[in-house]
């Protein structure tokens, strides 16, 4: 069963509760994955949740873990890589749910059927919750649910009870379970000459909520639906609507009217030079779009209002390229002094070793030189990650300082999310992610 398809519809409570049903069976338990483990931790995320349900159970926390005297627990888990995965061959897990399926891919989702088993008397089964995405596998797989014209959910066909096996590459659908059995008798045959007894044709269910379906919330928190009303279009659709079919076009995410070109800018705040790093050298027989760019955007905060001071957007080769980050710190923090502004340089750093050894390397030489600097790991898909951007700007809070490189800036977040080329935009919304916490958790240094 997934549940959701919008925000504030209660969907990580009832992922919590369900469970609860069974934890008096033993050798019931359970696994509730997110697809990075800081989704589990943070502020409001699962963990504070089951703190707010689980003691009233008898539930005690262990670890990662949620206990009860029995010996039963619940278990959060990550699938950050596509091959964590394979770190639970073996499992027998009664009950396995994700938190948000549309971050998984479709085959995690799939794989984690086979440890979907059971000897406790509870037949196993998989719960899940998500928000629309257009973009997601999901989507597809619960098509039937959803008006293909509007992109919304069709209110009688909510939880309604369907059946799907996979045949050969293919998943197939019957409205009953008779259906299947029908249409695929000889190939269900051919399987069970193997197998006696065996049953592949699993019950599916889609149960769609919107923030208006949560009364509690709404009551306490009245204000939470202001939040979604003044989101941009496209996510306003998905979040506050449960719009399965809304994706964005040019000017949805990023629209040149919201910014505003100065020529001043006043003194003070924080600055940081973010870099989206490419290390690939162009060369004159490129064809199509060619190597990526490597993308540096200074951008300054005072007050409430976002100033981009400056884009650096060039193709150059590695040891170029670890010149340009350091030559520009130089010039950057000079500019800073002059400025009365707080300066620091970050970049995105990818995850794994070897890019954590050379966000060490690049650490240590800038500090040699006076400059803090340091590598920020990505927060998410490139376009949801840029999207709190697009909201300061929607709102007239971005302002970018008149420039040679304004033009190529604005074409490329305007012709988002089809345009070629997002090193610009992933630079622009990386230095908004670190420079509106400056302050909050960086004391001032001048």
């Amino acid at each position: 069963m997934i549940y959701g398809g919008a925000a504030g519809g209660g969907k990580t409570w009832s992922l919590l509760v369900d469970p609860l049903r069974y934890m008096h069976v033993p050798g019931f338990g359970g696994i509730i994955f997110r697809r990075k483990f800081t989704q589990v931790t943070i502020k409001g995320g699962l963990w504070d949740e089951a703190t707010l349900i689980y003691p009233y159970d008898g539930a005690k926390p262990v670890g990662h873990e949620w206990r009860w005297d029995n010996g039963n627990k619940i278990t959060f888990a990550h699938l950050i890589h596509e091959e964590t995965k394979l770190a639970y061959q073996g499992a027998q897990v009664p009950f396995i749910g994700f938190d948000e399926l549309t971050h998984f891919s479709e085959s995690q989702f799939f794989y984690l059927f086979s440890r979907s088993r059971s000897i406790c008397g509870v037949k196993p089964y998989i719960r899940a919750t998500c928000n629309a995405d257009s973009s997601s596998w999901v989507a597809d797989f619960i098509s039937w649910y959803w008006d293909p014209d509007t992109g919304y959910a069709i209110p009688e066909r909510g939880g309604v009870v369907r059946y799907f096996v996979r045949v050969n590459d293919d998943l197939v659908w019957g409205a009953t379970k008779q259906d299947i059995e029908e249409e695929y008798a000889d190939w269900l045959a051919e399987q069970r000459t193997y197998a006696p007894g065996f049953d592949p044709i699993k019950s599916f269910t889609f149960i769609p909520a919107k923030v208006y379906d949560n009364k509690v919330l709404l009551d306490k928190d009245p204000a939470y639906l202001a939040n979604l009303t003044m989101q941009l279009p496209v996510e306003r659709e998905r979040l506050l609507h449960g719009n399965w079919k809304v994706s964005p076009t040019a000017g949805d995410v990023f629209s040149r009217e919201w910014f505003d070109v100065v020529d001043e800018t006043p003194t003070g705040g924080y600055a940081i030079r973010f870099w989206d790093l490419a290390a690939t050298l162009a060369k004159m027989e490129d064809k199509g779009d060619g190597p990526s760019f490597t993308a540096g955007v200074l951008m300054r905060r005072v007050g409430d209002v976002y100033y981009i001071e400056d884009v650096i957007n060039v193709r150059l080769g590695p040891p170029d390229v670890d010149r340009l980050v350091e030559d520009t710190a130089i010039d950057d923090l000079a500019w800073a002094k002059e400025a009365e502004c707080h300066y620091i340089t970050r970049w995105e750093r990818e995850p794994g070793s070897a890019s954590i050894r050379e966000t060490y390397r690049k650490r240590s030489e800038l500090s040699r030189k006076g400059i803090d600097g340091d590598g920020v790991p990505p927060q998410g898909e490139k376009i949801q990650r840029a999207l709190p951007l697009a909201v300061e700007a929607q709102q007239g809070r971005v302002k970018i300082v008149r420039g040679a490189w304004n033009d190529s800036f604005l074409t490329q977040l305007h012709n988002q999310p089809d345009f070629p080329h997002k090193d610009q935009m992933d630079a622009a919304s990386g230095a908004h992610f670190v420079v509106r916490r400056m302050g909050v958790y960086t004391p001032l240094k001048l």
